[in-house]
């Protein structure tokens, strides 16, 4: 009974290990169930270990806009690279593009609907934590909207019409100036960590350089006072000549 018990229990380990496997994200093309509608951006900062890599996932549907900000705000450790490498997959886990630099850009318009992989790595530097400012999202350039939507949108009138496209041209501008505004703030924080180590290096600096000037005094001001030393005489020692 023993061999048999020992076989039951491997083949409920094999199928714990496998349900853990799964990916909770929906799967793409499961019949006519609807994709999970998430949140359409995000802003955020991330602190990557020296040697890592982060990635992310953000849904997006077909004939959509993708973008895709980064940049380094502070680095923590031993090393000072400030170089991190950026890159975003398709669905399918093709590479789009890669980005290498301080501060960057990916954009770029979907084709397909689906889940798509955004990673930004540390690897170039092997002794130091930095961190990342991320700003992404999608947008789109006109409603979603269904077939029976859209033949009831055929029976408004032209009113109707101008103020939902007025309304969208406003709603668009309003995006991509939040867009601006967390590209200017992600540039502001950096700023901020920079003045701050810079006003941290310039006192430790300048305190240091004080010391050494009161130190390189006190010992000229030693020396000079020991060549004057005269040693006292007496009648039965006297300096000799």
């Amino acid at each position: 009974m023993s061999p048999l018990i020992f076989g039951a229990g491997l083949v409920v380990l094999n199928l714990v290990a496998s349900a853990r496997g799964q990916k909770s994200e929906p799967f793409i093309g499961s019949g006519d169930q609807p994709l999970f509608h998430a949140a359409n951006r995000y802003d955020f900062a991330i602190m990557i270990p020296p040697g890592a890599t982060e990635c992310f996932w953000q849904l997006a549907h077909q004939t959509g806009y993708f973008y895709f900000s980064y940049e380094v705000q502070r680095t923590l450790g031993m090393s000072h690279g400030w170089h991190v490498a950026a890159t975003a997959y398709t669905p399918q886990g093709f590479l789009i593009e890669t980005s290498q630099d301080v501060r960057g850009q990916i954009n770029f318009s979907t084709q397909e609907t689906g889940f798509y992989q955004l990673c930004v790595s540390n690897q170039q530097n092997h002794f130091g934590s930095v961190q990342v400012y991320l700003n992404f999202g999608v947008f789109y350039e006109g409603p979603e909207m269904d077939q029976r939507e859209k033949n009831e949108r055929k029976q408004l009138n032209d009113t109707l019409d101008a103020l939902e496209e007025s309304t969208r041209k406003v709603q668009n501008n309003i995006f991509h100036m939040w867009r601006y505004y967390n590209f200017a703030r992600m540039r502001k924080v950096a700023d901020l960590f920079l003045l701050q180590s810079n006003y941290n290096y310039v006192n430790w600096w300048s305190a240091a350089q004080s010391f050494v000037i009161v130190l390189s005094g006190t010992l000229q001001l030693y020396f000079l006072k020991r060549l004057f030393n005269a040693p006292t005489t007496t009648e039965t020692q006297k300096p000799r000549c």
